[in-house]
């Protein structure tokens, strides 16, 4: 015995728009206040069983436009995000984008802001190029090592077969430094793959040091063409199409740390500090915040190592710095505080966004398609009930204040839930 089709939808319906008005009331609420926000935006398209949008905070995590459009074209992304930036009272630092030019146009004409090119993608350029081919040149070195070894054992040990072991003795030989050649070349690969990904930081992996945009970008150039190098080398596939794209990339890359250290001096700005102090901020706390923000990261053991192994050297500097041992601990926990917001403004990949496309992929396939409204609910949960480790949600961290539990807040708004259908001779025994 159960509840009709018709009364569940129609329950399904009223939760859906319940959660949709109370959101919007909490958005108007947390906007009343007049602050100007400033969004880091992670942009991109997902394409299911019709076009969405996706613009997201990168810091926060919170949605501030996911919906349905007929076109990805210029026209429409600003459209949709200037009505959003409007209701939010909010402005973009820069956007991190893949290369469409739809999206670098919405970000260097239509809100007027830096355009960053998505570093996963510039490294994913890299990586479809070369590592297929490296990865294939040593399988086939260990197959024919394990063949030429399979050789060698079926020899039988008599004086009579000592020319052919000796010839299959030297060919295991060369096919074991076949072996070593490939895996050093993959060594080395990705050696130049790492060095990519910790060179694009404010800081020196090596000594932590302030970078400039320029250093970033010499850096970054003379690996990718290490890597191109290595590949001309030992004859791999050529990718001069892939790889121009990569290099085309580089100085846009590297404008991000420009643009952060110049975020850095305009809050330095209004402190009127003294050299002792600038050096202090500039080579001990955004070094030791900025590293022990980015050690959580990375799932590679050797990065991780590296990152790991700078920031005790920073932490070392920056306990045994005088200011730090004479600063009282609310005043250090001030600028503890300035220091976390500032690092969490670098943001050089989209990948929260491809992470939320994949999660609606997912969803749509399991549900064999879903309503267009389903869409909305699915933000609203996204932002106000998807918890973090610490407990804070999209919306908390994005309104900095809390909000009541999205799940009771809907439910005191429904009614009494349909009752299941009884037959007639039930109604009659009720009688």
């Amino acid at each position: 015995m159960g509840c009709s089709p018709w009364a569940l939808r129609q329950v399904l319906q009223a939760l859906a728009e319940t959660a949709g008005e109370i959101a919007k009331t909490w958005e108007q609420d947390a906007s009343a206040a007049g602050e100007v926000r400033e969004i880091i935006g992670g942009v991109d398209e997902t394409f299911l069983e019709r076009m969405g949008v996706v613009f997201q905070d990168l810091p926060t995590g919170y949605l501030v436009l996911e919906d349905i459009a007929n076109d990805r074209t210029f026209t429409t992304w600003k459209a949709l995000v200037d009505e959003r930036l409007k209701a939010l009272g909010a402005e973009v630092l820069y956007l991190v984008s893949d290369r469409a030019k739809a999206l670098i146009q919405l970000a260097e004409k239509g809100l007027e802001c830096l355009s960053m090119p998505d570093f996963f993608h510039v490294a994913h350029e890299i990586v479809k190029s070369y590592s297929l081919a490296i990865g294939q040149r040593l399988r086939q070195a260990h197959k024919e090592l394990k063949q030429a070894q399979e050789a060698l054992a079926r020899l039988p040990g008599r004086p009579q077969v000592e020319p052919a072991d000796s010839a299959a003795k030297a060919l295991v030989e060369a096919r074991q430094a076949e072996v070593t050649h490939w895996a050093e070349v993959q060594h080395t690969y990705r050696h130049h793959l790492e060095t990519l990904s910790l060179t694009l930081h404010p800081f020196h992996i090596a000594d932590s040091a302030p970078q400039t945009s320029a250093q970033v970008a010499s850096q970054l150039q003379a690996t990718v063409e290490a890597i191109e190098a290595l590949a001309q080398r030992h004859q791999l596939p050529t990718c001069r199409k892939a790889m121009t794209k990569v290099r085309k990339q580089v100085p846009a890359l590297a404008a991000l740390v420009e643009f952060w250290w110049h975020g850095v001096q305009q809050d330095l700005e209004s402190c009127s500090l003294s050299p002792l102090w600038r050096s202090w901020v500039h080579e001990c706390l955004l070094p030791l915040v900025y590293w022990e923000h980015q050690a959580t990261h990375p799932r590679c053991a050797r990065r991780k190592a590296k990152i790991r192994q700078t920031l005790e050297a920073v932490q070392a500097t920056f306990h045994t710095h005088p200011i730090t041992q004479h600063l009282l601990p609310q005043v250090l926990e001030k600028w503890q505080v300035w220091a976390t917001q500032r690092t969490k403004v670098f943001q050089r990949t989209s990948s929260a966004v491809e992470g939320r496309n994949g999660y609606l992929s997912q969803m749509q396939q399991n549900h064999r398609g879903l309503p267009r409204r389903r869409y909305k609910v699915w933000t609203i949960l996204h932002n106000f009930d998807c918890r973090a480790a610490d407990g804070t949600t999209p919306a908390a961290r994005f309104f900095r204040r809390t909000f009541p539990d999205l799940f009771e807040t809907v439910l005191s708004h429904i009614e009494a839930l349909p009752q299941p259908r009884r037959r007639r001779h039930q109604v009659a025994l009720y009688h």
